[in-house]
């Protein structure tokens, strides 16, 4: 089960509570390795005449054995927090890689600043500058980076592979929560597109996707390399949600 799928099992599960007419819907937020916690219970209480923390143990009883999910804890009145199984970093990527890629939008700098500041507030002239403290830069590169993962992978052999895939360091679960958090999102959001590039470049940071050396390549190789794909898929549909260019190449 991916996050967006949790969403829409929390509202289907709360819908006798008026669920599906929440602004914003059950709005995860994360909480832990595989975790996701709202509050949704206690947003539904008094509208429905009952206590939240009736509302969370009905919610808990109908979520504990659907499937993807691990365990569904009640707790602080009414909060629940809902941990996915073991194959819900593999559901995320599947998710992700599956949709299909947006036409690729002229590169127009001009357009792309004012597009991008227009979105995140700020002043335009400051995006025009190549370095890192440039938000916009930072997503655009590492959007142009995991494509050249990409090519490289396909140079030596290693195609992505989300099958069995699992992320355990801190820097993979920081990616995979960000990833999580945007692919629920149907607009395009710049502070959510800066975690996701952020993150994924500090996961480049930490270890290298592909083979060094003489190492051999191998499952995790593969496994990384389809953490990087959807990486770039998701940036890539951010950027095209704001109408600004997503280059392969910087």
């Amino acid at each position: 089960m991916t996050p967006a799928q949790l969403s829409r099992a929390v509202l289907s599960s709360a819908s006798e509570f008026g669920a599906t007419a929440l602004p914003g819907g059950a709005r995860l937020r994360p909480r832990g390795v595989r975790a996701w916690g709202t509050g949704i219970a206690l947003r539904l209480a008094g509208p429905a005449g009952v206590p939240a923390v009736e509302v969370a143990r009905t919610l808990r009883e109908r979520l504990v054995n659907a499937p993807g999910v691990r365990a569904v804890e009640v707790t602080g009145g009414g909060f629940l927090t809902i941990e996915l199984g073991e194959d819900a970093d593999a559901a995320l990527l599947r998710e992700i890689l599956a949709r299909p890629r947006p036409a690729p939008l002229p590169d127009d700098p001009a357009r792309d600043v004012a597009r991008w500041a227009a979105a995140a507030g700020g002043r335009a002239e400051a995006l025009l500058m190549q370095r890192e403290e440039n938000p916009l830069f930072r997503v655009r590169y590492a959007h142009a980076r995991t494509r050249s993962l990409v090519r490289g992978g396909l140079a030596l052999g290693v195609e992505p592979e989300a099958e069995g895939a699992r992320f355990e360091s801190a820097p993979e679960r920081a990616l995979l929560t960000a990833l999580g958090e945007q692919v629920g999102n149907v607009r395009g959001n710049v502070r959510r597109l800066v975690a996701v590039g952020d993150a994924f470049l500090e996961t480049e940071r930490a270890r290298a996707t592909l083979p060094v050396g003489d190492e051999k390549p191998g499952a995790v190789h593969r496994a990384r390399l389809a953490l990087a794909q959807a990486a770039g898929a998701v940036l890539a549909d951010g950027l095209h949600r704001l109408g600004i260019s997503a280059p392969d190449h910087l």
